[in-house]
């Protein structure tokens, strides 16, 4: 099993951030995805720009607060959970994914791919809070 975390602060308003974060239908601002297929109100497809896709079944949704989802692909299956916090102005953020490789081969570098994926979503969400 690896565990990965990220944390963030932004200087835009809780409501702001988590719009743009939640959106399934605005992702443009993702340098990873190609696209995004919503299935149903819990569940919805990833597609990145090489066309690996991954399935994600909401959890947990308590608006301006916590995120939260399962998630599966051919290579792992695991958790992820956003919390979300309004400071003076500023939103932070605490993202952590908890992902079991599903290919022995895979379990060393599976922490190194999360914490990649983490760092890229989090410039990418810089970018476009600073527009």
């Amino acid at each position: 099993m690896a565990f990965s975390e990220i944390k963030a602060v932004f200087s835009a308003n809780l409501q702001e951030v988590w719009n743009i974060v939640t959106s399934l239908e605005n992702y443009q601002w993702r340098s990873d995805l190609d696209r995004i297929e919503i299935l149903n109100e819990k569940q919805f497809v990833e597609y990145t720009k090489d066309g690996f896709s991954t399935t994600f079944t909401i959890t947990t949704l308590e608006p301006y607060k916590r995120w939260e989802f399962d998630m599966e692909n051919s290579k792992m299956k695991g958790h992820w959970t956003g919390i979300f916090v309004e400071r003076n102005g500023q939103t932070e953020i605490d993202f952590t994914e908890d992902v079991i490789a599903k290919k022995v081969m895979m379990k060393p570098f599976v922490k190194a791919f999360l914490k990649k994926q983490q760092t890229q979503y989090v410039a990418d969400l810089k970018k476009v809070l600073e527009l």
